[in-house]
């Protein structure tokens, strides 16, 4: 099945996001990707799980036989990311400790979450999006 994507800045976040949420009942499965934003001069990543979690999340949800959205929201720079500030660290709906962090969203609420660490986990990934 194709994947619908769409992607979010942390400045246009909230409008994007609100969007998403109000179609997310036309959706077998939606899931929100936080990335970090891709280096001008090297047009990858700068960090180095997320280049090593997106292709295999891609793979994956590429695969799966349910209709799935996805929304990518960049967190921005690593100076950005790293301010305690920044408007999707402080965001009391997700939370986020790190990126890659990719969430299953649900009932308007996380009904399951890959941290950094564990994002890049084909079986991990196949189990947040079958919802089992």
């Amino acid at each position: 099945m194709p994947v619908k994507i769409v992607d979010a800045t942390i400045s246009s976040f909230d409008e994007v996001f609100e969007k998403f949420r109000s179609e997310a009942a036309k959706n077998k499965v939606n899931l929100i990707l936080f990335l970090a934003d891709n280096d001008p001069s090297t047009s990858l990543s700068w960090c180095p799980d997320c280049v090593r979690a997106e292709p295999v999340i891609y793979k994956k949800l590429e695969a799966s036989t349910d209709e799935v959205a996805l929304l990518r929201a960049y967190v921005g720079d690593r100076p950005t990311w790293r301010n305690a500030q920044n408007p999707l660290r402080t965001d009391s709906r997700f939370k986020l400790k790190g990126v890659p962090t990719l969430v299953r969203w649900e009932n308007d609420a996380i009904s399951g979450r890959l941290e950094d660490h564990e994002a890049h986990v084909e079986h991990k990934i196949d189990t947040l999006v079958t919802g089992k």
